[in-house]
């Protein structure tokens, strides 16, 4: 069986319809089927799966705690445990590289955190902290990623500034011995674009980066060897004819290495380019309605379908991607949920 893990908004802060992290079994033919909607706190709106695949990580959005499950044969959850860790609305969440510690990515809090797991599988002690300091003493730069290479020695963590930091992208080195890092290279953004997340091509030599406000997608070339970083590209993730509001929400690289895809919200588009075999370099190709409202989050099943959460429409849309032509195909399966912004497939 397959089964997908879907997070959400719960609260009304957020506008939000959501009733708790919700477990999905996929049938043969596609279709979801929910087997277990459980609630443990607000919004559980980012989660991570170890490289067992026995336990998920959920953050809890707007507020300062990250919850663990064990996952059962079954696919449904058992709670484990919650955690406070003092950094303001934790908004992303991953495993490092010997499947040992928990890294945490603080919005507000401006921090990436590093959790020892403990034996169970539930959330022990933080052990390491890099906070991204603002523009004054006690203010930061608010962090929206903690995205591995494909090594998992580096971490590249975009932050978007807003008005107390700078909007930026690091690059950072990780101790595997107390969880630490250290910044190895850094691009300031102009202001007010907010780098919010990247994707990283299987190459490890390409990082595509997206920012939310500037509504742009950047291209950098990546050195392993010495962590640095160069920006070589920047394009719009909107066509020329949208001149209203919008905010750049997701990017990620499809399954054949062959194109970046990025979400805007309240335009409510998806952007694709193909990325050019030799040298990196992007070019659009098309864009594509998202067929929902706010498309804050979107990834790429097993099967290589595209899965769009659409947060204020309360729906999951499955497109066929062709990697062919980059073409973004709907087909008529709509995932009713309420205000999902996040999707793990197991």
């Amino acid at each position: 069986m397959k089964y997908a893990y879907v997070g959400c908004r719960t609260t009304k802060a957020r506008n939000a319809r959501g009733r708790g992290l919700m477990v999905y079994e996929i049938g043969a033919d596609g279709s979801w089927t929910e087997k277990q909607c459980l609630f443990t706190d607000e919004n559980p709106s980012y989660q991570c799966i170890d490289a067992e695949k026995k336990y998920l990580y959920s953050v809890h959005g707007d507020l300062t705690k990250v919850s663990s499950y064990r996952i059962k044969e079954d696919g449904t959850l058992d709670y484990l445990n919650t955690i406070d860790i003092g950094g303001k609305n934790p908004v992303d969440v991953t495993m490092d590289k010997e499947n040992r510690r928990v890294i945490v990515a603080t919005l507000q809090g401006g921090t990436l955190y590093t959790i020892d797991r403990n034996e169970d599988g539930s959330l022990g002690k933080v052990v390491a902290t890099f906070t991204f300091e603002g523009k004054e003493e006690g203010k930061v730069s608010t962090v929206h990623q903690c995205l591995w290479d494909q090594t998992k020695t580096w971490m590249f963590s975009c932050a978007q500034g807003r008005i107390n930091g700078y909007g930026q992208m690091r690059a950072l080195k990780y101790n595997p011995e107390d969880g630490s890092f250290t910044e190895s290279d850094r691009f300031l953004a102009r202001t007010w674009d907010e780098p919010r997340h990247a994707a990283v091509h299987p190459n490890n030599r390409w990082v595509y980066m997206v920012e939310e406000k500037g509504n742009k997608v950047l291209y950098f070339q990546f050195h392993p060897e010495t962590g640095k970083m160069t920006a070589l590209q920047e394009l719009s993730t909107v066509p020329e004819t949208v001149t209203g509001y919008s905010d750049a929400s997701e990017v990620m690289i499809d399954p054949s290495g062959q194109y970046v895809l990025t979400s805007s919200r309240y335009c409510d588009l998806m952007a694709v380019y193909h990325i050019d075999p030799l040298t990196g370099y992007l070019k659009n190709v098309g864009f594509a309605p998202c067929l929902g409202k706010t498309p804050r989050f979107f990834c790429f099943a097993p099967d290589g379908d595209c899965y769009v959460a659409n947060e204020d429409s309360d729906t999951i849309i499955r497109f066929r991607f062709d990697p062919v032509n980059g073409q973004l195909i709907p087909t008529t399966q709509i995932i009713e949920t309420g205000s999902p912004v996040c999707i793990n497939f197991l």
